[in-house]
């Protein structure tokens, strides 16, 4: 299955910004399950790193984030996530999923 590219969600407030900011891609993983790919805001004062990647079954359940791999404006989050090979996303998946594994068994 291709990857997918969603639009983007703005929200404004006043003169201001991006309050909060979803890029979406689809893909699959090696056994075959639909997953979606996101990058979510970080609320707070401190710009640095305020964009991070958000991973989530899209059959349901909880998403996971990972907050190692964040970016500090929006365009640069969307044009990473929008340039990610399917092989990129599946990387990025299989970390996410060791790191959930061990979070659960402490």
């Amino acid at each position: 299955m291709a990857t997918s590219f969603s639009s983007l969600s703005w929200f404004l407030r006043g003169r201001g910004p991006i309050i909060r900011m979803e890029a979406m891609r689809e893909f699959t993983d090696q056994s075959g399950e639909i997953w979606t790919a996101a990058v979510r805001e970080r609320k707070g004062p401190d710009y640095k790193g305020r964009y991070y990647f958000w991973l989530e079954p899209r059959a349901g359940g909880e998403g996971m984030a990972l907050f190692d791999l964040r970016w500090n404006s929006e365009s640069t989050a969307r044009r990473t996530l929008g340039t990610m090979s399917e092989v990129e996303l599946r990387r990025r998946l299989r970390s996410a999923l060791r790191r959930e594994s061990v979070r659960a068994r402490r």
